[in-house]
C-alpha cells in the first residue's frame, strides 16, 4: 500500500491507495497479490501478513514472511485497545485483542518460513504457536562500504533517522536535547507526527523531512552520534546503518536494540521514556571526546558481519527452498 505512486520502480510495482478505506484498501492487496503471484515462484511479505497469506493461498504458492514487528501490537495500539509495552501485551488479553492474536498467528502459520530481523523477536513470536523450526534469524544488512562525503554539520549535531511514528517517542528526544547545553538534533524523515513535532521543537532542532539514502547516510557521517529514542523496537535498520558509517549510536534499550548496540563499546543505552537518562547520554558523547573517539572506532565492526552480499545470499537460500528449489 502506499500514500502515492512510487518514486522510484526499479522493478514491476503494483501499488494500492492508502486513501482507499481500509475494507476496500486491504482486500484488494490480497487480490492484486493472488493475480501476480500466478505468475510467480514464491509470495514474500513484509507486511500485511493476512492479505499475503490470502494471496500465496488462492495463487497455490509458497509463503515466505519477514516479521518486522508483532502485527497484533501496532494494530492493538493503533485501536486504541492497548497501551503497555510490546512484552506487556504478550500475556493480554480481551475479546478485541485475542482476535487480533489470532489472526496474526494464523496468517503467519501459512508461511513455510519466517524471516525475523532479531532474536528478540524470534523469541516473542516462538511464544505465538508457531512451529519453531520455520523461524530464521536474519538481521537487516549493512549499507556497502562506499566513498561517503560526512554532511557539514553544526557541532554538536545528533541525527535521528526513521520514520515519525508514536513508536520512536520523539517527544522523548526533544526534551532531553533541550537538557543539553550545545546540542542540536537533525531529524531525517517523516510520518504522521511531523506536524505534532515541529510545532513543540524548539530551535535546536531540525527537520529534513525523507532524503535519499546517501543522503541519509551522510548525515549520519557527519553527526556526533545518531539517536534512538524508541518505546519499543525489532532491530532498527538505522543503528545498523549509523554504525555502518562509523558512527556511535545512543538508543533505549528496547527490543533487539542490544543487539546491535553495545553500552560502552560502540554507543550508549538508556531505558525508554527517561529524557533525563537520555539527556545524560547525549551530554556524555558530546563532551567526552575520548569516550566518543571509543564508541566511533568500534562502531563499523559491530557490523561488519552483516554485508548485503551475505545478509541477501541467505535470504535466496531461504526463498529457494521455499519454492523447492
Amino acid at each position: 500500500m502506499s500514500d502515492a505512486e512510487p518514486a522510484e520502480r526499479p522493478v514491476p510495482v503494483h501499488a494500492v491507495s492508502r486513501g482507499r478505506p481500509f475494507l476496500v484498501r486491504y482486500p484488494q492487496v490480497a487480490v492484486v497479490g493472488a493475480r501476480l503471484a500466478r505468475r510467480a515462484d514464491v509470495v514474500y511479505a513484509t507486511a500485511t501478513y493476512a492479505a499475503a497469506a490470502a494471496a500465496a493461498g488462492a495463487a497455490r504458492r509458497p509463503l515466505v514472511a519477514k516479521l518486522v514487528s508483532d502485527p497484533a501490537y501496532e494494530r492493538a495500539r493503533r485501536y486504541g485497545l492497548f497501551a503497555g509495552t510490546l512484552e506487556e501485551f504478550q500475556p493480554a488479553g480481551g475479546a478485541r485483542v485475542e482476535a487480533l492474536k489470532r489472526l496474526r498467528t494464523a496468517s503467519l502459520r501459512r508461511a513455510r518460513r519466517i524471516i525475523v530481523p532479531s532474536r528478540y523477536l524470534a523469541g516473542l513470536a516462538a511464544g505465538w504457536r508457531l512451529d519453531a523450526s520455520r523461524l530464521e534469524v536474519l538481521p537487516n544488512p549493512a549499507p556497502p562500504a562506499v566513498d561517503l562525503e560526512p554532511a557539514g554539520l553544526d557541532s554538536g549535531t545528533f541525527v535521528f533517522v526513521g520514520r515519525l511514528t508514536e513508536q520512536k517517542a520523539l517527544p522523548v528526544l526533544l526534551d532531553a536535547v533541550d537538557r543539553v547545553d550545545g546540542a542540536r538534533l537533525l531529524v531525517v524523515g517523516d510520518g504522521p507526527e511531523r506536524a505534532r513535532l515541529e510545532a513543540r521543537a524548539s530551535d535546536r532542532v531540525c527537520f529534513a523531512g525523507p532524503l535519499p539514502r546517501e543522503a541519509a547516510l551522510a548525515r549520519l557521517a557527519g553527526a556526533r552520534a545518531a539517536v534512538l529514542s524508541s518505546a519499543w523496537e525489532n532491530l532498527p535498520h538505522a543503528a545498523v546503518e549509523a554504525l555502518s558509517v562509523g558512527t556511535p549510536v545512543v538508543a533505549t534499550a528496547v527490543g533487539g536494540v542490544p543487539e546491535v548496540v553495545s553500552d560502552g563499546d560502540n554507543g550508549l543505552l538508556v531505558a525508554p521514556n527517561d529524557p533525563d537518562a537520555l539527556a545524560d547520554a547525549l551530554r556524555r558523547v558530546l563532551v567526552d571526546d575520548a569516550l566518543h573517539a571509543r564508541l566511533a572506532a568500534n562502531a563499523r565492526s559491530a557490523v561488519a558481519a552483516l554485508g548485503r552480499d551475505a545478509v541477501y545470499e541467505r535470504l535466496e537460500r531461504i526463498l529457494l527452498d521455499a519454492a523447492g528449489r
